[in-house]
């Protein structure tokens, strides 16, 4: 995951108190996003969150620390919240293959581990899948 390409529009022609940003649009992993301040009636909260999927257990962990780092919280089942209270969850690519392989009795493993986690570890997941 790469983050480039920030910019903001500031809010003076628009509700706020001057100076602050009305819109931001910025770029994660080559795609675009952009976020509207509206306000502090609309918080925000587990309504929206991002899912990012990882090939290896190295880039899992590394943008997990990034992410929890300075403020930001664990939960479970590979969710966390980040340092402004940003919803992720952070998933390794092979999910689908323990969670709905052809052995339901793994996949029922699988999940049971899962949910005892809070940071996702592939080494564990496919253990518990193979039984």
């Amino acid at each position: 995951m790469t983050m480039s390409g920030i910019g903001t529009c500031l809010g003076f022609d628009g509700p706020g108190e001057p100076g602050s940003a009305l819109r931001v649009a910025f770029e994660l992993d080559g795609r675009s996003f952009t976020g509207l301040n509206g306000g502090p009636q609309f918080t925000v909260n587990e309504s929206i969150s991002f899912v990012l999927s990882f090939a290896s257990q190295a880039e899992l962990d590394e943008k997990w620390d990034a992410l929890t780092a300075d403020g930001g919280m664990e939960s479970q089942c590979g969710w966390l919240k980040d340092k402004f209270g940003v919803s992720w969850q952070l998933v390794p690519a092979m999910m689908p293959q323990v969670l709905s392989g052809p052995d339901p009795a793994g996949a029922q493993r699988a999940m049971a581990a899962m949910m005892g986690m809070k940071k996702l570890v592939i080494a564990e997941l496919q253990a518990a899948y193979d039984g």
